[in-house]
């Protein structure tokens, strides 16, 4: 299966004013067209949207969109998944209308997290405009950044994504049982694993356990490290809580600090992210989450 990137999140949220205000006032995105006062679409680059809100009565994910290249790479993935035995969905015109896709198929991965495979996802040519200057990093079919999922089988869940799904496994971290409350219990260990279908080095993380909202994070990568500090100080300013402090990952290389959500997730913030080949790419256990910081509250 030739899945390029991340495309974008869907996200269902009861708190949707506070959304509104924290993507656009601190994370310093702009919101994009078709947004109302149910829904919340928000541009970073010059795609349409890569984030979505919808309001509704809980904080869960609804989608993550993965992006394939054209019509006939979403019909061979349909056909692998269902060749795979999982069922597949193809969406009807008044979905692709609401995505501003050409084509969509839904499924599920093994731990019932929301996917969608699409095509053909419109721009917007118009200047970005960002509130404070600041840029995004998504060139290169990098994507919308990474996502971080729950993933309590991940035997299951790491087979689907780099097997069925053709993500090359980037590395591994062996967590302890007081990092996975929610894991399966009697194990003195459990694995994370970072995969990723392009060169970022990570489009997408596997947690070994439950999580209610369905995520774990999202991160976003800025262009320049400065982007990243005056975010923190809008954040900090805010008494938005600070959910690790500044610090620089051992495994993507990635500056940044995680500031907590409304909805029960967080936010990653970063820059310098890892650009790897993934034909020379080879998959390590790394043994510490950061060189330095990513000190966490609680």
């Amino acid at each position: 299966m030739d899945i390029r990137s991340l495309g974008y999140l869907r996200i269902e949220t009861a708190r949707l004013a506070e959304w509104r205000t924290y993507t656009l006032d601190i994370l310093g995105m702009v919101e994009a067209e078709g947004s109302t006062d149910e829904v919340l679409h928000v541009r970073i680059d010059d795609r349409i949207r890569r984030l979505s809100f919808e309001a509704g009565e809980q904080d869960r994910l609804l989608a993550a969109g993965f992006e394939v290249a054209g019509a006939a790479a979403l019909a061979e993935a349909a056909a692998e998944l269902e060749a795979a035995g999982v069922a597949v969905k193809h969406a009807d015109q008044a979905t692709l209308d609401d995505r501003r896709v050409q084509g969509l198929l839904h499924c599920t991965d093994p731990a019932g997290n929301p996917v969608e495979i699409y095509w053909g996802q419109a721009q917007d040519h118009t200047p970005l405009g960002t509130p404070y200057g600041n840029r995004f990093v998504t060139g290169d079919h990098l994507g919308l950044g990474h996502v971080v999922l729950p993933a309590p089988d991940m035997e299951a869940a790491v087979s689907f994504y780099e097997d069925l799904l053709g993500f090359q496994l980037r590395d591994r971290m062996k967590l302890p049982p007081i990092a996975v409350p929610t894991g399966e219990g009697g194990r003195d260990h459990y694995w994370m694993n970072f995969l990723s279908p392009n060169a970022r080095h990570h489009s997408l993380g596997l947690y070994p356990g439950a999580l209610p909202p369905g995520i774990v994070h999202f991160m976003v990568e800025l262009e320049t490290l400065d982007d990243v500090g005056f975010c923190l100080d809008r954040m900090q300013k805010a008494g938005i809580p600070i959910a690790s402090s500044l610090g620089r990952h051992s495994n993507d290389h990635m500056v940044s600090f995680y500031a907590q959500a409304p909805g029960g997730f967080q936010v990653e913030y970063g820059w310098d992210g890892l650009v790897v080949d993934p034909a020379t790419w080879v998959a390590k256990e790394i043994t510490a989450d950061s060189f330095w910081g990513h000190q966490w509250n609680g």
